[in-house]
């Protein structure tokens, strides 16, 4: 028998998924008909290429065999990072949505902030769960919000010249991570996991989201669309290569990197020097060191053989050093 995808789960419960969506949007009540057109909008506009929203459903099933119940925590996160995206687009000067009229963009904002928190917070109220659990998940989404806002202005803010792993992996471990490690300690809290293994599944949650962020950051150069560079972003690549990995030098690779945003030839250098050999295989140890300890903690953690395997290959495909 074929061991089961994180794909085919999210087939098996994408109508659920949506279902609950609807009844979020329905919450907002009949005299918010243009605010749920702005959301549902939002949410049109946000294609997510892979569908995370498996993720609290898989803490659920390893945890107790059954990944229903944590449909609702499913919304959550999508929600949440249909918000975060779109917040994201506007820092970059990217408003595609806004562009192709579909809404202003007063309109998308207001929406992103009733996607990414309103409806997270009136779905985790109407849980029907003891308000002990109800209160410790409205306070990790409350958690989530201030340390994805604190990572996403030290990433705003990245100080190329003083950047080092150290400091970018913070930055991640804010604006990346966070969400993470709200919907896995969510889905443990649902499944009445006890506290040592709630923070477990954060410490998992807390890597997988830098592996992760390390992903998306090579697929960003991979697909041509070179946003970190024209953004100036401070990756965890580019302070690999400030640390040694490069075979240029330090001043090189900054002026290259203030040059970017501006000047195509400054990126299409920038992007070479990154790739060097060197640099990668300095990019090539971290990644596999974060791989091995998001490995060994869901070895820590065992659960049902169902889903904790489905879990370790989304380590493995996160993992990949795809340059």
């Amino acid at each position: 028998m074929a061991s089961m995808s994180y794909l085919d789960l999210h087939q098996k419960f994408a109508a659920d998924i949506e279902a609950e969506t609807e009844i979020a949007l329905e919450r907002l009540g009949p005299a918010a008909g243009e605010l749920r057109n702005a959301v549902t909008g939002l949410l049109r506009n946000q294609k997510f290429t892979y569908p995370l929203s498996v993720l609290p459903l898989l803490v659920h099933g390893a945890e107790t065999g059954v990944p229903g119940p944590a449909v609702p925590l499913a919304v959550v996160h999508d929600l949440w990072w249909t918000s975060a995206c779109y917040l994201d687009d506007v820092a970059d000067g990217n408003t595609s949505i806004v562009a192709g009229g579909a809404m202003g963009a007063n309109e998308a904002l207001l929406a992103s902030v009733v996607t990414g928190h309103v409806l997270p917070l009136s779905i985790l109220r109407s849980l029907r769960v003891p308000e002990e659990i109800r209160a410790v998940l409205t306070t990790e989404a409350l958690s989530c919000a201030t340390a994805a806002a604190e990572g996403q202005l030290a990433d705003m803010r990245g100080d190329a010249a003083g950047a080092t792993r150290a400091s970018v992996l913070a930055a991640y471990r804010g604006k990346s991570s966070a969400p993470f490690r709200m919907i896995m300690a969510m889905a443990a809290t649902l499944a009445e996991a006890d506290t040592d293994r709630t923070e477990t599944w954060r410490g998992f949650g807390d890597v997988f989201g830098v592996l992760w962020q390390l992903f998306n950051d090579q697929e960003d150069m991979l697909t041509g669309r070179d946003e970190d560079l024209r953004n100036g972003t401070v990756t965890y690549l580019f302070a690999c290569a400030l640390d040694g990995g490069s075979p240029a030098p330090a001043e090189r690779l900054l002026s290259l990197h203030a040059a970017a945003p501006a000047s195509h030839a400054a990126r299409r250098e920038l992007a070479g020097l990154l790739r060097a050999p060197t640099n990668l295989d300095r990019f090539r140890r971290d990644v596999d060191a974060f791989r091995e300890s998001a490995l060994r903690l869901l070895g820590e953690l065992g659960g049902d053989k169902e889903y904790l395997p489905v879990l370790a290959d989304l380590v493995d495909r996160s993992s990949r050093v795809m340059l």
